[in-house]
């Protein structure tokens, strides 16, 4: 861990964690790409059995929001799931289908020297105010980013499963603080 940075595990508190594609370029770019991810989170969330209360899969980063898991901890979770995703992303070649938005991508993810930004950034959620500021903040960010017009929009979220009660494209834990 770098000099400096201090992470807080063993509190009970919910973790809204960040991190990003190597040099923020938009390597999950393609809802292909995010569904990989999507189902890459579902495969890890099952096996270490942390609460999933809210995420955003951006084209070059990604928001969770999630408890501690029974096995391991927040930074066991990410370095399982940075890596499965990494190497199932390295092994396809990346092909947009016709008629999807078109976002600046690396011709072959495999060229790059890694996919992910080494670390990540852990915020510890400590009050129910907290929770629903990063829920907002999150549900609001492919809107800020210009990429769709209202979060209904962006399946790539858990927007759906607290607007409507509706699954999204993961299983969302209800959580109370």
């Amino acid at each position: 861990m770098p000099k400096g940075l201090k992470r807080y595990y063993g509190r009970g508190e919910l973790h809204f964690v960040t991190f990003s594609c190597y040099r923020r370029l938009p390597l999950l770019g393609t809802a292909r790409s995010r569904n990989l991810f999507a189902r890459e989170l579902g495969r890890v969330w099952q096996e270490y059995g942390f609460l999933l209360v809210g995420y955003v899969v951006m084209p070059n980063h990604v928001h969770l929001l999630i408890s501690e898991p029974k096995k391991g901890t927040p930074s066991t979770v990410l370095q399982m799931l940075k890596q499965r995703v990494s190497r199932k992303m390295r092994k396809k070649k990346n092909i947009v289908p016709r008629g999807q938005l078109r976002i600046p991508f690396p011709r072959f993810v495999g060229e790059l020297p890694q996919f992910w930004q080494l670390r990540f950034y852990d915020f510890n959620v400590y009050s129910h105010t907290k929770k629903n500021e990063k829920l907002d903040y999150m549900h609001a960010n492919p809107v800020n980013r210009g990429l769709v017009k209202h979060p209904k929009d962006w399946p790539w979220s858990s927007w759906s499963s607290y607007s409507r009660e509706e699954p999204g494209l993961g299983t969302i834990d209800a959580v109370n603080l």
